[in-house]
């Protein structure tokens, strides 16, 4: 027989805190307050991503680049372009600008030829004329090879690193065709 008082017991408990409550008009405002307070704790734990501003397109770059025309787009100009050359391919890595600019962890490749330190694992600054690559070994070009399949998807081809005495390519033509010879 206590069993059945035990529930009736529970739930005359349950009502008469309700009754309590709806009784004073101090009590309902607390219960407000509270729920409130929860509501605010609960939503400051759920991380609402911020909006991203996005960063204004700038114009697709196609042309050719000497070692000392590359050192321009570090990020450091006023348009913020950032381009890599990788195996003779320069890309603008532009949209990558947290990896490859200023303050970045491979900043040194912004504006340079990047291969021989994707190729050696080094992030050092690169040398500061044109490197044939020549002395590589076939594993390092295997790497840098990798490396360059890995910017043509990621990125935007823009044009060739020329040789010393290299004349640039006209792309003006290949731009009115809307082709991109020289891509593959």
């Amino acid at each position: 027989m206590a069993d059945s008082g035990l529930p009736s017991e529970s739930s005359g408990l349950f009502s008469n805190l309700i009754l309590e409550i709806i009784r004073s008009p101090v009590n309902i405002a607390l219960v407000g307050v509270i729920t409130l307070l929860v509501y605010k704790i609960v939503k400051s734990r759920q991380k609402v991503p911020e909006p991203v501003p996005a960063e204004p397109a700038l114009p697709k770059l196609r042309k050719d680049f000497t070692v000392e025309e590359l050192r321009k787009y570090d990020g450091t100009g006023p348009d913020g372009r950032i381009l890599v050359a990788v195996n003779g391919n320069v890309f603008d890595v532009t949209k990558g600008k947290r990896y490859y600019g200023p303050g970045g962890p491979y900043s040194a490749f912004g504006g340079h030829d990047a291969s021989r330190g994707l190729a050696t694992f080094s992030v050092m600054s690169s040398k500061d004329e044109y490197d044939d690559l020549s002395d590589l070994n076939t594993m390092e070009m295997d790497s840098v090879r990798e490396w360059e399949m890995q910017f043509k998807e990621r990125y935007d081809y823009v044009g060739r690193l020329l040789k010393p005495g290299e004349e640039p390519t006209n792309y003006s033509d290949e731009e009115e065709e809307g082709s991109l010879k020289g891509k593959g």
